[in-house]
């Protein structure tokens, strides 16, 4: 027994209807048609059979002798390459209609196939052309036809309306093809537009969420390093004189580090997950901006450095809050890392109209040379340039240490406050 299977055409189900297919054809180029020529073959067939039938059955006192059939037929040849070379198959229907008509043949007969001519001539030529060469068909015609017989070129003359017809009617079927064409590519842009845009966001937001992870997972780790070294260090120094408090402390900085990383990695992370944080219990929320200084400051004072903290702006923007957050973060964090041992710190935020100033000054001997590069400092110039502003890093000028200088443009002036300004001895 023979197992059968029923398998659908994907052409028959997908293939348009009628309408659509007629539509199609009227709003296409016929220059791009598919099978364009089998289709103009088949046009010139029926052109041809229905001039044959005009000539053997209207004014019998005109139908053709041999020559006058043999022209008639050569008139529909140049039908078939009609898309192609459409002024070439109206000068060569034309130079065989001529002496056609001269021979006073039934002047009928070849009348659709000069139609077919000019509406395609209409179709795809320049407005201008087709309408020079209409004037251009309309004489000769007509200079002909009074040689022949002067009563035929005055009836030519009364339906010369039909001609000028067609010819408009190519020029306004021309001009409807542009413009849906002109609304098709918009909306292909449109459609392209938007999809780079995606993109770009895309992109974007994978780079700040890069940004983030880098400026909180190289905080939080330098930090739990140093706070770890001391506990250590408290450990070995003197084990008969184990000083319990001071190893208890740096472990209770080391889980206080930890509990903040994770509450910051998880607010992150929600961002890739597109989840809702008002359930997640660890979930801290947006990012702090200029609020959150003094924990950073306080964070690199529990790794040993000597931070003296001066913010004097109010009523920044969040953008610029969170950027001179993570730029202070990353500062601080080389100050702790590469400044040696208990260096000074010096950061000042100090707001100005149009504009906020950050700067991040060190006395230590700044990074080795020789070492691996990172990604603190490009990160911390794309914070800045995610805002409009500038930022500038390197060693102190006339004196050691490393200094970083931000430059963050703010919409609207920034209002000073009172100076809050917190120092260590």
């Amino acid at each position: 027994m023979q197992a059968t299977t029923t398998a659908t055409n994907p052409r028959r189900t997908a293939r348009p209807r009628r309408g659509e297919r007629i539509i199609a054809a009227i709003n296409r180029d016929p220059r791009t048609a598919e099978h364009g020529t089998r289709n103009d073959t088949v046009l010139a067939g029926v052109l041809l059979l229905g001039a044959v039938c005009l000539a053997l059955f209207t004014d019998d006192g005109r139908r053709p002798d041999a020559l006058g059939w043999t022209l008639l037929v050569a008139a529909h040849v140049p039908i078939v390459w009609r898309r192609r070379h459409p002024l070439l198959v109206l000068a060569a229907l034309v130079a065989v209609v001529a002496p056609y008509h001269a021979m006073d043949n039934n002047h009928t007969a070849v009348g659709p196939a000069s139609y077919v001519a000019l509406y395609t001539l209409a179709v795809t030529g320049r407005p201008l052309r087709t309408i020079l060469t209409g004037i251009a068909v309309l004489t000769v015609s007509v200079s002909i036809m009074l040689i022949v017989d002067t009563h035929q070129a005055l009836e030519l003359i009364r339906t010369s309306g039909w001609v000028i017809a067609i010819l408009f009617c190519g020029i306004d079927v021309r001009y409807y093809r542009q413009y849906v064409a002109a609304i098709v590519e918009r909306a292909e842009r449109a459609e392209r537009t938007r999809e780079e845009e995606a993109r770009r966001r895309v992109a974007e937001e994978r780079l700040r969420v890069a940004r983030d992870l880098h400026d909180l997972l190289a905080h939080s780790i330098t930090l739990i390093g140093v706070q770890t070294s001391v506990a250590a260090h408290v450990l070995t120094a003197d084990p008969e004189r184990l000083d319990r408090e001071a190893v208890a402390k740096a472990l209770d900085d080391i889980a206080e580090t930890c509990r903040s990383a994770r509450g910051e990695l998880r607010t992150t992370l929600e961002v890739l997950r597109g989840q809702d944080t008002a359930g997640v219990p660890d979930a801290r929320g947006p990012l702090p901006g200029l609020s959150g200084l003094p924990d950073l400051a306080e964070s690199a004072r529990l790794a040993g450095a000597d931070v003296d903290l001066s913010v004097r702006a109010d009523d920044v923007p969040p953008a610029v809050g969170a950027a001179v957050y993570r730029i202070t973060q990353e500062a601080l964090t080389n100050a702790v890392r590469h400044a040696g041992p208990k260096p000074s710190v010096r950061v000042a935020v100090h707001g100005e109209r149009g504009a906020l100033r950050l700067s991040v000054t060190d006395d230590g001997t700044g990074p080795d040379p020789a070492g691996t590069p990172g990604f603190g400092l490009v990160g911390m110039r794309e914070r800045a340039r995610s805002v409009g502003g500038t930022l500038d890093a390197g060693p102190r000028r006339g004196a050691a240490g490393f200094e970083v200088t931000a430059v963050l443009p703010t919409p609207a002036p920034t209002r000073t406050a009172h100076p809050t300004t917190e120092r260590t001895a």
